[in-house]
């Protein structure tokens, strides 16, 4: 199943400034992810410098905003502030709130966060059919028990629960958690994804993006992508 896009997604996420923007870009990502409002791990960037990038990006990259806002105002106004034309919902927002989001902003994307440890799989999956109606994709990631953090853990999750989500998706998801250029390929064939999120699997040592990282973790994505037949 394609994104709205139409295409095979790369985000690259947890874009704090110029250099990390064009380490994605000309790495060939198709999103870039700016998350912003965050409980536990500090915003890469602000509101601010977050709309002035999102401003430089060339047709065919997307900004989208990830946030744990749960509001649909709030999330709204975040997504007018910083230019963004999709929203990726890393909390748990109630569906009357999405379906507020949906109604009040009708040509903003939105992108559900299902949370792979955060609850069992049959309420993931539960979710998933409640929110498909007015959501456009689904994200799988990773919870991490000791932080309380819901993505940008470093860690993968257990694969067979996103590929049992995916096939039974009525929306594209995309894999998230822990996905680096070494390991993108084996996730692409066991969960058969319509996208893949990296965020710290393409950073160096000192946590900035890495040029190289992020063109072989494209390079992967879009060769195992084919590979398995996944439009790209």
């Amino acid at each position: 199943m394609l994104l709205p896009a139409g295409r095979f997604a790369i985000q690259v996420a947890g874009i704090a400034d110029a250099a990390d923007l064009s380490a994605a870009v000309e790495g060939g990502a198709t999103h870039v992810g700016f998350p912003l409002r965050l409980p536990v791990h500090a915003e890469d960037c602000d509101d601010r410098a977050a709309a002035a990038l999102a401003a430089t990006l060339p047709p065919g990259v997307e900004a989208v905003v990830i946030t744990y806002l749960e509001r649909a105002e709030e999330i709204a106004a975040l997504a007018r502030a910083v230019g963004a034309h999709t929203v990726q919902l890393h909390g748990e927002p109630a569906l009357d709130a999405v379906v507020e989001l949906r109604r009040v902003t009708p040509g903003l994307a939105l992108w559900l966060a299902l949370v792979v440890g955060a609850a069992p799989e049959p309420l993931l999956a539960e979710r998933m059919e409640w929110f498909a109606p007015y959501v456009d994709a689904f994200v799988t990631d990773t919870f991490d028990p000791e932080s309380g953090a819901r993505g940008a853990t470093g860690r993968t999750h257990d694969w067979n629960v996103s590929a049992r989500l995916a096939a039974r998706s009525p929306r594209p998801l995309i894999l998230a958690g822990g996905l680096t250029p070494e390991n993108v390929a084996d996730a692409i064939a066991a969960v058969r994804p319509a996208g893949v999120d990296a965020h710290t699997g393409v950073e160096d040592t000192s946590g900035r993006k890495d040029p190289a990282r992020v063109r072989a973790f494209a390079a992967a994505a879009r060769v195992a992508a084919a590979r398995e037949g996944i439009p790209a």
